[in-house]
């Protein structure tokens, strides 16, 4: 649980987060593909301060959903949890465009920026 007062904080954390080690700029896409975490209304309320567009992804999308919405898109950056980190990892190879992963939960993963690790 968070107040309003520590969600403000951290979304500014979270902002420089993709600001500075994502490389992200305004106008950047960001797709998330997250089960109901608070980590995702941290990230979306990031993303409305550092003007970059969030675009929202389930848990439950296939390897092929991923792969679709990351070519559409043009997606920069993705981030997922620790658990769905392998399915997404399946698609990333064919992803032009994608310059940096980010891992939201308790574990960490070679090639990720770890969330926690960086606020």
């Amino acid at each position: 649980k968070w107040s309003f007062e520590e969600l403000g904080s951290l979304s500014k954390k979270t902002a420089n987060v993709l600001s500075e080690a994502c490389g992200l700029q305004r106008g950047d896409r960001v797709i998330a593909v997250l089960p109901r975490v608070p980590e995702w209304w941290l990230l979306s309320v990031a993303c409305m301060r550092a003007g970059i567009v969030f675009i929202p992804g389930t848990s439950q999308l296939t390897a092929k959903d991923i792969s679709y919405r990351l070519q559409a898109s043009k997606a920069k950056c993705i981030i997922t949890s620790d658990t769905l980190a392998p399915a997404v990892e399946s698609v990333l190879p064919g992803s032009q465009f994608l310059k940096s992963k980010l891992i939201v939960g308790q574990g960490s993963r070679d090639g990720w920026l770890d969330l926690k690790e960086l606020l």
